[in-house]
């Protein structure tokens, strides 16, 4: 049986991040990158990447999202397009449509919205 946890993007640990918007920092704007991130505080405006992005657990995004891959822990009101995969875990919310190659929703994971799985965004 295939386990989406095999994936790298479960191994990355906080050194592997070039940025983390840290849990006591509201963002308001627009984020563009190109290495993986972390958002552990409060983000609202768009997210434009080419990497992978962590919402982490007590995180809330209230934004459009476009990156490569996106593990969201925390809760994210917006839509999400994810080129490879997008990851909703236990503890994650969505509220928005989700648009990827691949996702999955956790058990116990909420997600309120449309989910269109693609080959190639």
């Amino acid at each position: 049986m295939f386990d989406v946890k095999d994936t790298d993007l479960f191994d990355l640990e906080e050194e592997d991040f070039d940025t983390i918007i840290a849990s006591d920092i509201t963002f308001s704007g627009n984020i563009r990158f190109t290495k993986p991130f972390m958002i552990r505080g409060k983000v609202s405006g768009s997210i434009e990447a080419t990497s992978d992005l962590v919402i982490d657990t007590d995180a809330v995004v209230k934004a459009e999202i476009s990156a490569g891959r996106v593990l969201v822990r925390g809760r994210v009101d917006g839509n999400i397009v994810a080129k490879d995969m997008v990851f909703v875990s236990s503890s994650g919310f969505v509220s928005g449509d989700i648009t990827s190659g691949q996702v999955v929703l956790e058990p116990g994971s909420r997600f309120s919205g449309r989910c269109t799985m693609t080959q190639n965004i």
